[in-house]
């Protein structure tokens, strides 16, 4: 039996010096659109799974290698939040995106990333969070050097030092955040969703499942759909 190919980007380029992967849905347009965070130490390539549900759904999807990582030349730095901004404003540009539907997924540092880019750009109408990384987690990965990623250390130590992603969330101003965390993630710690969801506004979700690792929810499809279903009806009921 003959297995299909999976769907490749519709489109692939550079963006401001971010290299970037582009999926376009084969439905009718406009369509919502989401900007994909992959985590320390990953790609853009590595979160294909989700943007082809995406655009299966009839979302539009973009990932992108962060600063630091993959096709990139430069080094992970603060800069990096505004980013996020930026590509959502590369697909608002588009004729054939709801610029009032650019939502952003991220998973580890990247879920950190795409709620502190939503609390700074208020154009991002919604955010999905997978085991989100703590300021206090990626301070010390990069003393230890544990993280995966050309990085500009002290400036990215001395930004982490002043920020707090709990405090982030508290300001997305009733935009839907969506919150997933195994229980046995051995890298990141679920309480540390838990802090986020308590000082986030409605509406919000916490999904914590037992057991399971770090990188389990990132690529399980059953979660991957329940997160962007529950983000649908979150953003129609707003």
């Amino acid at each position: 039996m003959r297995l299909r190919a999976p769907q490749p980007p519709s489109e692939r380029g550079v963006y401001r010096d971010r290299p970037y992967w582009l999926w376009l849905p084969e439905s009718e347009p406009p369509w919502p659109a989401m900007v994909i965070l992959h985590g320390a130490g990953s790609a853009k390539e590595n979160h294909a799974d989700f943007a082809r549900l995406c655009a299966a759904s009839g979302w539009a999807a973009l990932s992108y290698d962060q600063r630091g990582h993959g096709e990139s030349s430069d080094e992970m730095s603060p800069q990096a939040v505004d980013d996020v901004g930026r590509m959502a404003t590369m697909l608002a540009e588009r004729d054939d995106v709801r610029t009032r539907r650019i939502c952003v997924r991220g998973s580890s540092m990247g879920g950190f990333l795409a709620i502190h880019a939503a609390a700074t750009h208020s154009a991002l109408a919604g955010v999905i969070a997978v085991c989100p990384a703590t300021e206090e987690g990626l301070r010390r990965g990069l003393r230890d050097g544990e993280l995966e990623m050309r990085a500009d250390a002290g400036a990215l130590d001395a930004w982490l030092a002043e920020h707090d992603v709990a405090e982030a969330a508290s300001l997305l101003a009733g935009r839907p955040l969506m919150l997933l965390h195994a229980r046995g993630d051995e890298r990141v710690p679920y309480t540390s969703s838990e802090a986020i969801f308590s000082r986030a506004g409605e509406p919000k979700r916490l999904l914590l499942l037992p057991g399971g690792h770090h990188r389990w929810i990132q690529h399980d499809a059953e979660l991957q759909t329940v997160s962007l279903r529950w983000l649908e009806r979150a953003l129609d009921a707003g």
